[in-house]
């Protein structure tokens, strides 16, 4: 057994049993490896940025780690975007690198690289293999790494005379450590803060937004009468009605001082303070009002559901029924001319329960969250890190992961150009992906932005670097070129029309929205 197939058979242990992958000639033994040995799917984008999103979205709906199979520094490097949006949302995930051989490094071929200088800012945990022998240890650390609460990038790299060298078998992967408990002393000062009768806003993150752990917050949200927020973005947030009503923080300075102006107390569970997402001339970086005291009561790597069920406990709430948000899914869809309003009350209605939907919809989505909080119990991802071209790729690894579950993927024109590559592999996997591209023509948040930073209207070369125009971008037939089947809209009438038979077929379809 050569290295490659020792570290293949240590994954396996470590039950990472899916690989996304754009190798290259130095990786062609863990290739070979993965055809040997059974029980990984293995899954080819063609771009490495689709293979980190994918692995990203697979580990937020499996709550377990693929790993990724990259080439080289470069390779690496053309990942690195959606790793730093993975990092952001806290997902697992085991990067397998390839490397040269150790003796051939010396002679500067030409795709020689740092390649641990390029995997540090992006990865948790990084180390490169340097014996075939030790391999398979290695990459048992890499997967405990990644398996670390709330989860962390790994990043192994594989140098090809390490792959291809004799080994002592597979490693043994240790269970992943349980969470950390928050004390008792904590919960009880939380617990004071939630019924001193000052106006309390309880900020939720990480697991805190899904499954037991919300419904604790709605049972403490009914018994004290604090507002229940989320940080602005969730790598998965469990929402619909039924579900406990969860206000998320708007992405919009003056919006999210406006949601935050009358909390005099912010407690914390599995969230950071709010700050805005870049300076602005004249507005403040943290967007809690002055004199608002925070209390932390659990991070993100905390037992969350253990420290809200504790709060519920001490409060007296564990019988309360928790406050949920109202069906509202019942409404006629909106029809003729689009507006950005009525798009939230189409979602709001069409949305199918049990759906994925990933947001990425940036300038076109802002009304979405709110808007949808009464539609039919779904589960919400939102792009973590800020950086565009995530939705495209991580559409795939959450239908990988939850191939029961309709996806619904909402892009602006301008993200999905970063990764369109993803509908090759929705097409060649078959993946049950409904993707909605908002079609502006133009990074229209940056036309926003110019404003907002005081930076002045746009003149020539501004508009010629914000706009997609000059020519249009022809999105159904960019998919039929990928293999993917798609149709066009441009009021709510044929949008509606279009959004059914993406949600009535199993399999990819794409819809271009012309705003």
């Amino acid at each position: 057994m050569n290295g490659a197939e020792s570290l293949v058979r240590t994954l396996l242990n470590g039950d990472v049993n899916v690989c996304f992958a754009n190798p290259g000639t130095s990786e062609m033994h863990f290739v070979s490896a993965l055809d040997r040995v059974e029980g990984v799917r293995c899954i080819l984008g063609l771009f490495e940025g689709v293979v980190t999103g994918a692995a990203d979205g697979y580990y937020r709906m499996a709550g377990k780690p693929a790993a990724t199979l990259l080439h080289l520094g470069p390779g690496l490097g053309n990942g690195l975007a959606n790793l730093h949006n993975a990092k952001k949302a806290r997902s697992g995930i085991v990067n397998v690198v390839g490397e040269h051989a150790g003796y051939h490094i010396q002679y500067d071929a030409p795709l020689t690289a740092d390649i641990e200088g390029v995997a540090r800012p992006m990865s948790d945990w990084v180390k490169t293999s340097h014996s075939s022998k030790s391999i398979a240890a290695d990459g048992a650390l890499a997967v405990e790494a990644a398996r670390t609460a709330p989860g962390q990038i790994a990043t192994l790299i594989l140098p090809a005379d390490t792959a291809w060298g004799e080994s002592d078998g597979p490693a043994q992967v240790a269970e992943p450590a349980p969470r950390a408990a928050v004390s008792s002393q904590v919960i009880a000062e939380g617990a004071r803060a939630l019924k001193n009768g000052k106006s309390t806003m309880l900020m939720l993150g990480g697991v805190a937004v899904r499954g037991k752990a919300l419904e604790w917050a709605g049972r403490i949200a009914a018994k004290t009468g604090c507002e229940l927020m989320s940080e602005s973005g969730n790598a998965r947030i469990e929402r619909g009605a039924g579900r406990a009503s969860v206000r998320q923080l708007p992405f919009v300075v003056d919006a999210a001082l406006a949601a935050t102006k009358n909390a005099r107390q912010m407690v914390l569970v599995g969230a950071k303070q709010p700050i805005a997402f870049f300076a602005y001339p004249g507005k403040p970086s943290v967007l809690t009002p002055e004199g608002c005291e925070v209390i932390k009561v659990a991070s993100a790597e905390d037992d969350l559901e253990a420290a809200l069920e504790a709060l519920a406990g001490e409060l007296g709430a564990r019988d309360t029924a928790p406050l949920v948000n109202a069906a509202t899914y019942t409404g006629a869809v909106p029809t003729g001319n689009v507006t950005p309003e009525a798009l939230g009350a189409f979602f709001n209605t069409m949305i199918p329960e049990h759906a994925v939907v990933m947001d990425e919809a940036i300038t076109s989505g802002r009304a979405f969250t709110t808007a949808t909080m009464g539609a039919r119990p779904h589960d919400w991802l939102s792009i973590m890190g800020g950086s565009i071209g995530w939705a495209m790729g991580a559409s795939v690894g959450a239908a990988v992961a939850a191939p029961d579950r309709k996806v619904i993927a909402l892009i602006g024109d301008g993200s999905a150009l970063y990764t369109q590559q993803a509908l090759w592999t929705m097409a060649r996997e078959n993946l049950d992906v409904t993707v909605v591209i908002f079609a502006n023509r133009a990074y229209k948040i940056l036309v926003n932005e110019l404003a907002n930073v005081g930076a002045g209207a746009p003149g020539p070369n501004a508009n010629s670097m914000l706009t997609l125009g000059n020519p249009n971008l022809d999105w159904v037939m960019i998919a039929k070129g990928f293999g993917v089947e798609g149709g066009r809209a441009s009021n709510f009438d044929e949008l509606a029309v279009q959004f059914k038979r993406g949600l009535d077929r199993h399999g990819p379809y794409l819809v271009e929205l012309v705003l």
